[in-house]
């Protein structure tokens, strides 16, 4: 992956973790403007994402997404809204770490 698709990668990825932290916004306190805000968002991510998609094909970008979201928006969860994740939902994370290693690693390269 080059480093341009990977920035591209690394702006959806924040994107779509403002557009999570001001959804739980809307999960706590509601709001139509709140939830409108947040879907402008996901909006904006998946537009990024598709640069991605041009780049590495759909399963690749779809995949490194993914995981890459699911750290990002845990990290979130503990460090912003106090959330603790159990011993196994941690060693999930883990496994996600292995599985972009081994998703983004150059294929034939091993």
């Amino acid at each position: 992956m080059s480093p341009v698709v990977f920035a591209w990668l690394a702006a959806s990825t924040a994107v779509f973790v403002a557009a999570n932290a001001v959804l739980k916004t809307y999960a706590q306190s509601g709001g139509v403007w709140v939830l409108t805000g947040a879907l402008a968002l996901f909006c904006v991510g998946n537009t990024l994402m598709v640069q991605v998609m041009r780049s590495n094909g759909l399963g690749l970008a779809i995949s490194l997404s993914a995981v890459f979201q699911l750290l990002a928006i845990s990290l979130m969860a503990v460090f912003v809204f106090g959330e603790r994740p159990s011993p196994v939902q941690m060693a999930g994370m883990a496994l996600g770490v292995v599985a972009v290693a081994l998703i983004a690693w150059p294929g034939g390269k091993a």
